[in-house]
């Protein structure tokens, strides 16, 4: 046994408004998103995108809303998970299901919007996308000094800590030349990494962005952050603490040794290492990593990656429903895109067949087996579809999975009624010699 000091739950800045009242200002802020996708999704012609011109004409008409407000909605509805397009085929989010009950899903929705901002609010089109790349990837920076500052800032002091940002970030992307090269002219000083002038433009734009999805406030001279705005930056600087303190020291680790790590953990701290882990990479990548895992042999690390990928949430869902196909992982893909719809888990299982939850059977026991206990493998045989030994030993033969020998020998030897563990072991010598 190993003892964790577990981590005392962080307590939001003073003043924070509850979790509630956050929930009532980010319903206000997305409250034409929420108007339009719900038209989109459930209106006279359901799953037809808003932005089709015949579409957009009738959405601008029946919501009373101008053309430009409804692309405004329909873009902020799409970016904050409300809706979900499928060819050309626009169906409600799990977001929009729970929007009116579930405080932790329109919360998570803002958020989602709130990580978007620059594309809310696209940067003008004469800026070189470099520029741009910087001055979203310094915004962090800024947005802690209006967080910690808690109160209005002055924008000359938010455009210095810009400019130094954008300019550290600017000479870390320089190349150094390899090989000998010329001495550098004497007393000459290095040009700044952008004019001052860009510098500034580039502040207003993120200002303005950050403003446009209800992060913060501008004054006369100033920018604040909006109650919203300040969680969001909390709840962000809270995650980099989390990977920080990992208090295994996964967050280093590749995605295989990082689940493995986890494997002995109880579901609240493994989750927690899984967002550690998570907080420290782009998503996209370790969405990636994880799904390499589950292609693997180890049964173990395919329960545990779909695990992990329950915490990435909606960025993880076209990857998953690309697996679909994949025979070995359509089961874990079928229940990972069942809960994101919103169903109980419990009831997940149902949106399985009978040979996909054999399978997923067979796959759990050879977990188990290469992993766990005797007596976790004998309890397994509980958690079958099939009402008996015998159908489950003749599904177990038909489903082709390719460690089902290995289970049924390692079931017949953990089991302690002999009877039984001699129609497993018949059982595994039929599927080994390919016999009936």
């Amino acid at each position: 046994m190993i003892t964790r000091r577990t981590r005392p739950a962080p307590r939001p800045p003073e003043g924070t408004p509850p979790r509630a009242e956050l929930a009532r200002q980010a319903r206000a802020a997305l409250a034409d998103a929420v108007r339009i996708a719900r038209w989109a999704a459930g209106g006279s012609r359901p799953g037809i995108p808003p932005l089709a011109a015949t579409a957009l004409e009738r959405a601008s008409s029946e919501l009373e809303l101008s053309p430009a407000q409804v692309r405004s909605g329909w873009d902020r509805a799409r970016l904050a998970g409300l809706v979900e397009l499928h060819g050309d085929t626009a169906r409600p989010g799990w977001r929009l299901r729970a929007w009116d009950r579930d405080d932790s899903a329109v919360l998570r929705g803002w958020v989602a919007l709130f990580d978007a901002w620059s594309l809310v609010h696209p940067a003008p089109q004469d800026i070189e996308s470099t520029a741009v790349a910087e001055a979203v990837e310094a915004v962090p920076q800024v947005l802690s000094l209006l967080q910690l500052s808690a109160g209005p800032v002055t924008v000359p002091a938010l455009l210095d800590l810009l400019g130094q940002r954008v300019a550290e970030l600017h000479e870390e992307r320089c190349e150094v030349p390899y090989g000998p090269q010329p001495l550098p002219a004497p007393a000459e000083e290095a040009p700044a990494a952008h004019p001052e002038a860009l510098v500034a433009l580039l502040l207003d734009w993120a200002l303005e962005g950050l403003a446009a999805v209800g992060a913060l406030t501008l004054g006369a001279g100033t920018a604040t952050l909006t109650p919203l705005g300040n969680w969001a930056v909390w709840v962000k600087l809270e995650q980099i603490c989390v990977a920080a303190q990992s208090p295994a020291g996964n967050i280093e680790q590749s995605a295989a040794d990082m689940l493995l790590g986890c494997a002995r953990l109880t579901p609240g701290p493994a989750r927690a290492e899984y967002r550690a882990w998570l907080a420290a990479r782009p998503v996209g990548s370790a969405v990636a990593e994880l799904l390499g895992v589950a292609r693997g042999e180890d049964a173990l690390l395919r329960g545990l990656a779909f695990e992990a990928l329950r915490v990435v949430g909606a960025p993880a869902e076209p990857e998953v429903r690309s697996v679909v196909a994949d025979p070995s992982l359509r089961p874990y893909a079928l229940l990972w895109l069942a809960e994101y719809d919103g169903a109980d888990p419990e009831d997940a299982q149902e949106v399985l067949s009978r040979e996909e939850a054999t399978w997923l059977w067979v796959d759990t026991a050879a977990a188990v087996a290469d992993h766990g206990e005797t007596g976790l493998l004998v309890r397994h045989l509980d958690s079958a579809v099939q009402g008996s030994v015998p159908a489950l030993l003749d599904a177990v033969r038909a489903v082709g999975h390719p460690r089902t020998v290995q289970v049924l020998v390692a079931l017949a030897a953990a089991h302690p009624d002999p009877a039984l563990a001699k129609a497993v072991r018949k059982a595994a010598f039929q599927v080994h010699t390919g016999g009936a």
